[in-house]
């Protein structure tokens, strides 16, 4: 164990404070590369469906690869190649797309790392590419001023393979059993040999990359990672301290207590604010975290829409990308951070470094709490208006330009009483016009300029009188 002020209890670890970089940082990238990016189909799950019978990805593999007992996932490691991968560009991208940290997955549930593991030969610097991808993105994200996180999904695969023990297939070879896994059925609780070198392959990822965000998926709430997931977060925040920078781990569901780490709600969002700081996960593509052929891409705008909401809800958002297997970024994913770089170019006042005010917003498109939420409710609308505060001003993020120029907000309204102070100014973010606008008991009503500076949501800056 590290030394430090952290000790393996659940009530020592609950003195953990989520980092001043990252609270104030709010947006940042999350990153979904690996050998599943070779068959481009379904989705990043392709290397566990490939072997599940009856699968779509399991006939269509069969169908482009032949079958599984003589062209097994391993097979894709050659063509894993990244002969393109440019890590100074990627990281050029994520300061201009406006993100502050950026966490891309170490390894995924399919036990091929993609940094330089010494606990296995099946990492993509002793094959396929032969190049530790991550150590050299954290370098590149370093030199653009980006905190840098990793994730490891390396707990699920202590059952990821199992359908290839069902039929004949490369899963039962021992000859690849250090890529494979165990291959368990999960429902069986993971055994202690597995879970020493899960403890052990995650600390050389934070001694060796020294990472100031580890995301941990959902499988390390099985009751067996209990005690790991204490001595591993000991350790972790104590290695922090040592190095003199803040450090945090996301989890999912009820795999720490609330004060102890940061949660994080996956392609979906919370309903109102939250005590406790928090994080969304999603992707560009409503269909796949990897690279897929057939990208069902969310659009610019409602990406922004769900930055907004869950700023003001107390939150940060983790934006997905999958890149190419030959290391270069999608031209669709590429021009969706661009879009949000820009908007953030003009409003990230409201963004960065702002905290929630009394109430996170007000209009009638419901958000629901939860995970997998992202994708199923209505548009946010003109009449949907979400707040930050930073000092003394206050920010109405209006989540859709409305077409007739004018904004009623009924939160900033007299009777409610939630903004005591008379106001003195309200200015639209990104103009140099003025902006007129009236105060009642039942509203703030601002006029808009005729020229939009931005063509997603726009932001009111609010100032009281001096």
């Amino acid at each position: 164990m590290a030394e430090g002020p952290f000790e393996p209890t659940w009530e020592s670890l609950e003195g953990f404070k989520p980092p001043d970089w990252y609270v104030d940082g709010k947006f940042g990238i999350f990153i979904h590369w690996g050998l599943y990016s070779v068959p481009a189909f379904g989705n990043e799950w392709y290397p566990r469906n490939m072997y599940q019978q009856g699968s779509r990805e399991f006939e269509h593999h069969v169908r482009t690869y032949g079958p599984q007992e003589k062209f097994g996932y391993k097979d894709f490691i050659p063509l894993f190649k990244a002969e393109n991968y440019d890590p100074a560009a990627w990281a050029n991208l994520f300061r201009k797309a406006g993100a502050k940290f950026v966490v891309p997955v170490a390894e995924h549930h399919d036990g091929f790392a993609m940094y330089d593991c010494s606990f296995s030969a099946w990492c993509a610097a002793k094959m396929g590419p032969r190049r530790d991808l991550v150590g050299d993105l954290a370098r590149a994200c370093r030199d653009e001023f980006l905190t840098f996180g990793l994730s490891s999904h390396r707990a699920e695969h202590w059952w990821f393979f199992d359908g290839g023990m069902k039929f004949p297939s490369d899963v039962q070879d021992p000859r690849h059993a250090g890529l494979y896994g165990p291959a368990q059925p999960a429902a069986m609780q993971p055994n202690e040999e597995f879970l020493d070198d899960w403890l052990a392959r995650t600390c050389e990822l934070v001694d060796r990359y020294q990472p100031q965000l580890v995301w941990f998926d959902w499988w390390i709430e099985q009751p067996a990672f209990a005690p790991y997931l204490r001595r591993f977060a000991a350790y972790y925040y104590n290695r922090g301290a040592q190095w003199g920078r803040g450090v945090a781990i996301n989890f999912k569901n009820k795999a720490f207590p609330a004060k102890a780490a940061v949660y994080d709600v996956e392609r979906g969002q919370l309903d109102d604010i939250h005590p406790h700081f928090w994080q969304t996960d999603t992707a560009v593509a409503k269909n796949s975290w990897g690279y897929v052929s057939d990208p069902d891409y969310k659009t610019a705008d409602q990406i922004l829409g769900d930055l907004a909401d869950i700023v003001s809800k107390n939150g940060a958002l983790l934006l997905n990308i999958g890149p190419r297997p030959d290391g270069t970024i999608p031209e669709g994913d590429e021009r969706i951070l661009l879009d949000v770089g820009r908007w953030l170019w003009i409003n990230g006042e409201a963004i960065y470094g702002t905290r929630p005010w009394k109430v996170y917003g007000e209009g009638p498109t419901q958000v629901v709490s939860g995970g997998f939420t992202d994708t199923k409710r209505s548009a946010f609308t003109s009449r949907d208006v979400r707040f930050t505060a930073k000092g003394d001003a206050l920010y109405a993020i209006v989540l859709a330009w409305p077409e007739a120029g004018e904004v009623a907000i009924q939160s900033l309204g007299t009777a409610l009483r939630l903004y005591p102070p008379e106001i003195g100014g309200v200015q639209l973010l990104g103009s140099k016009e003025p902006v007129q606008w009236t105060r009642d008991e039942t509203a703030l009503r601002a006029k808009l300029p005729a020229l939009r500076p931005c063509e997603s949501a726009c932001v009111l800056k609010i100032t009281p009188k001096r």
